[in-house]
């Protein structure tokens, strides 16, 4: 198994922004490797304190062991940000001076083949962020019409030959039985879009897995509802990023 980094990105960014103080209260919204979240506790030290939603357990894991030296500074939580108002409440916190929401995957997710995530390796078409819980990939791309599957495709994908990719999927499913792989579903998205069409700088099936990975995860919809949860907790002169 891959070790969960740690490298944050754009750290000089998110330090800026958040500004954090002495005694402020943060949120990380995805806590990751803990890079965010360690450099929040230390602008923040001796008292600042942080909480950390992140859905991966192995995730939770490796932040907890990393932030393991803030000792009660730091409260990790196995959730969705999109549950922040639920967590905090819970916890006693009315108002937060900052909170970092990130999307997306991280590299230690793309580097372990069993998640699902990486269209490069043959792996079981999962790309779940809790591995423990919910649809797979699998379920949709085998459970969603064809109308169905290229509206997804098209709109969290972008992908201008949904309609296509779907036909092909559907074809597949009916042909050869479930699709479960990720190069089964590669092997559609390739053969869906003409050769001549395929982009320099992106894998052909780029689109499809995001477009899979954020229907999979609701990844839009739980950033809208922690977005709000965020806001509505900020205390003056709070940030939120």
């Amino acid at each position: 198994m891959a070790e969960f980094g740690h490298l944050s990105v754009m750290p000089t960014e998110v330090l800026a922004l958040l500004s954090p103080r002495p005694g402020g209260v943060y949120v990380d919204g995805t806590l990751g490797g803990a890079g965010h979240a360690r450099m929040i506790l230390e602008a923040s030290s001796p008292d600042g304190v942080l909480v950390g939603f992140d859905r991966d357990p192995e995730a939770l894991v490796a932040a907890r062991e990393r932030l393991s030296f803030y000792g009660d500074r730091v409260t990790c939580i196995r959730s969705n940000f999109a549950a922040m108002d639920e967590s905090l409440a819970t916890l006693g916190i009315n108002a937060i001076d900052g909170f970092l929401l990130d999307l997306g995957v991280s590299s230690h997710q793309l580097d372990t083949a069993e998640r699902g995530f990486s269209f490069q390796v043959d792996a079981p078409l999962d790309m779940r962020m809790d591995s423990e819980t919910g649809e797979t990939a699998a379920d949709l791309v085998n459970e969603l019409s064809a109308d169905e599957l290229a509206r997804l495709i098209r709109e969290y994908g972008e992908e201008r030959w949904a309609k296509r990719i779907a036909a092909f999927i559907v074809k597949a499913r009916e042909q050869h039985g479930p699709i479960k792989s990720t190069l089964q579903l590669v092997d559609c998205v390739k053969g869906a879009i003409p050769r001549a069409a395929w982009e320099e700088r992106i894998h052909p099936a780029t689109r499809t897995f995001q477009a899979l990975r954020i229907a999979v995860n609701d990844e839009l919809g739980s950033l809208e509802r922690g977005l709000v949860a965020g806001i509505e907790r900020l205390a003056p002169g709070g940030r939120g990023w």
